[in-house]
């Protein structure tokens, strides 16, 4: 990554601290929902590199606690806890109030509730692709290039698959799901809900949740740990290592998971011509593209301010 994580952290004001606290809120918001990535929000908001490298760093504090107890200070202290604290309370609360809700919403407005987020992920495809460096790209423009469209064709394929509602699965199959649901927190493009959606544990996951059925959450959430420590790592050394390719990758897999919020389809994810209120679902895919824009317009203007007035400072 081009920042250290010196300088990628910011004030831990109280203001900045309300603000990732809803950021959290946003990210949990679109993980309750199919077809729309974590990551993608997390990209977003502005803290998607920086949780990444908390979460690397989380994970080498949980290690030195069993294989190296002298450094466990010095790897507290390295954590970005300013974010990643407000951001768990933000997400914590986000599920918990609004999972009956988000499920109902999904469930009974099917047409209007994938018309709005395929406006949102379509916006959110320029924010890997901004992410690149132009220089790095045209020596490597062919590799790229294939990865954008691989990774494009084969969301595009695996998310027309679905899978009919378990409503009483077995305890390890929620665990080794999610484990795999989890990345999409990690990598942008890949709906953990529509993960669980096409294995049918949809519906079964956001009513536990809702009815607080804690031996479901808790072995839901040991499966989300699990899937966080064994891929954070491989894809931090993407990010450090093969920086071009991976965002471009990204870029290529929130493009064939648009695939999955396309707002005709039939049950079995066989997709149809628009029909109906077409009126009505365009202006919906307007407001959610709208709503993604206009997050990336204001984060750019603040930054540019940020800059400013650094720049300031170094004068005086």
């Amino acid at each position: 990554m081009s920042q250290s994580h010196s300088s990628a952290r910011t004030g831990t004001g109280a203001a900045e601290i309300l603000l990732n606290v809803i950021r959290g809120g946003l990210i949990a918001l679109a993980e309750l929902v199919p077809g729309i990535s974590g990551g993608t929000i997390a990209l977003v908001v502005g803290v998607y590199e920086r949780a990444l490298d908390a979460g690397n760093d989380l994970i080498t504090l949980a290690k030195s606690l069993v294989t190296d107890r002298e450094n466990v200070r010095k790897n507290a202290h390295a954590v970005d806890w300013g974010l990643i604290l407000p951001v768990g309370i933000g997400m914590l609360l986000t599920v918990f109030a609004l999972a009956g809700v988000m499920k109902s919403f999904v469930e009974n407005q099917p047409q209007i509730s994938r018309a709005l987020f395929l406006g949102m992920v379509a916006a959110s495809i320029m924010v890997p692709l901004r992410m690149v460096d132009r220089r790095d790209l045209q020596t490597k423009t062919i590799p790229a290039v294939m990865l954008f469209i691989a990774a494009a064709v084969g969301t595009f394929f695996l998310t027309g698959l679905t899978a009919a509602e378990n409503t009483d699965p077995a305890l390890p199959f929620v665990f080794v799901a999610a484990a795999f649901a989890v990345c999409a927190l990690v990598l942008p493009g890949v709906s953990g809900s529509f993960l669980l959606l096409a294995l049918g544990l949809y519906g079964f996951v956001l009513g536990a949740v809702h009815d607080r059925n804690l031996t479901v959450i808790l072995v839901f959430v040991a499966g989300a740990g699990t899937g966080i420590i064994l891929f954070i790592r491989l894809l931090g050394h993407l990010m450090h290592r093969h920086r071009t390719l991976t965002l471009i990758t990204m870029g290529g897999l929130m493009l064939g998971s648009l695939r999955a919020l396309w707002p005709w389809q039939t049950a079995d994810a066989d997709l149809l011509a628009p029909s109906g209120n077409v009126a009505l679902l365009i202006l919906c895919i307007a407001i959610g593209a709208t709503a993604v824009i206009g997050t990336l317009w204001t984060e750019e203007m603040t930054q540019r301010r940020t800059k400013q007035v650094k720049a300031l400072q170094k004068q005086r």
